[in-house]
């Protein structure tokens, strides 16, 4: 019982690191297991109330604790099931544009199954991440439906390309917090008279491996909300994000650009490790501003890499010029500006 008893504790004050604001590796980890500890509470508690002779005070107080933290966990991730009610995404449309985005994984050599893929989806838009220059010319046959494309092949995990079957405009490559680290902004037409402003990231996780904190990862998200801020025109955001959409940085960056998340009421769409169904986490995600809809969203089969690729359908809303308007509180503010002050120490 001692084992299970410390087994517990572990269980009941992790899911609350995140809640400290520490930016350690360490302490953010929770946010990514929270669908497995609930998984885990749920066992410890039955095994507890099973195997437990006699309830004392240290046991009630454990399985209260237990209790609490499993309704603490499942409040944050409920909007994310399939459970969570919402309107179902069927308004009035004036343009459409559809986007296959998915890291590939750089060591990962299935070309084929992924053109397999792109040929089975026919999106507008085809986005690979952890692309090299191995995959560039792996992908160079589907150049001839798509012939406008941005290729930046890196050899750190961190390459990125685009190819569309339409021109984009104002393309740029940023590097917003270092220089191993890729975004693309551009603008795509999404009507005969509107287009829609993309900006596709993927930023270090958080990792023992890679960098020992989230601090890069959240800078380039509040620097890409404040880029948001700026646009009078309709905005999608996605990418390998590296985070979960329940955590405390992703809700602030959805405060402050007002923007959707289309996974709301529909499922996890955990994307990664695509080896492992019982260690899945949602790390690729895309954000919309409110005169878009996204009608369909798939998660696609896995062709070899260690995500899933995500195909989305959106649409821009016929009768919709609603602004985005940053719902960010005082304090909310500040910590925006912290978080990207400490990136640019």
């Amino acid at each position: 019982m001692i084992a299970l008893y410390i087994l517990s504790f572990i269980f009941i004050i992790s899911p609350f690191f995140p809640a400290t604001g520490n930016p350690h590796w360490f302490f953010r980890t929770p946010d990514f297991i929270r669908l497995q500890s609930i998984f885990v509470e749920i066992v410890l508690l039955v095994l507890l109330i099973l195997f437990e002779d006699k309830f004392t005070i240290l046991s009630w107080s454990i399985t209260t604790a237990l209790v609490v933290v499993i309704i603490y966990q499942m409040v944050k991730v409920f909007p994310y099931s399939h459970f969570y009610p919402r309107k179902k995404p069927n308004y009035p449309s004036k343009g459409c544009i559809s986007i296959l985005a998915a890291n590939v994984l750089q060591t990962n050599t299935n070309y084929k199954q992924f053109e397999s893929l792109i040929e089975q989806y026919n999106a507008d838009i085809v986005i690979t991440m952890e692309s090299n220059k191995d995959w560039e010319l792996g992908l160079e046959q589907i150049e001839s439906k798509y012939p406008y494309s941005v290729k930046i092949p890196k050899e750190n995990f961190y390459g990125m390309h685009l190819y569309s079957k339409s021109k984009p405009k104002n393309v740029t490559i940023n590097y917003l917090v270092d220089e191993e680290t890729p975004s693309i902004f551009l603008e795509y037409p999404v009507s005969e008279t509107r287009n829609i402003f993309i900006a596709i990231l993927h930023p270090a996780p958080p990792s023992p491996t890679e960098n020992e904190t989230s601090i890069d990862r959240d800078a380039e998200l509040m620097l890409i909300g404040k880029e948001i801020e700026k646009k009078d025109m309709p905005v999608v955001v996605c990418g390998d994000m590296n985070d979960v959409v329940w955590s405390r940085t992703t809700r602030l960056f959805k405060k402050m650009t007002s923007m959707v998340d289309p996974r709301v009421g529909r499922g996890f769409f955990s994307t990664y490790h695509a080896g492992y169904f019982f260690m899945r986490f949602p790390l690729d995600h895309l954000f919309h501003t409110k005169d878009l809809f996204v009608k369909k969203m798939v998660r696609t089969p896995n062709f070899g890499s260690d995500h899933f690729g995500m195909y989305y359908e959106i649409h821009l809303k016929k009768n919709d010029s609603t602004p985005s308007t940053s719902q960010l509180n005082g304090d909310e503010k500040e910590e925006v500006s912290e978080i990207i002050d400490k990136a640019s120490d």
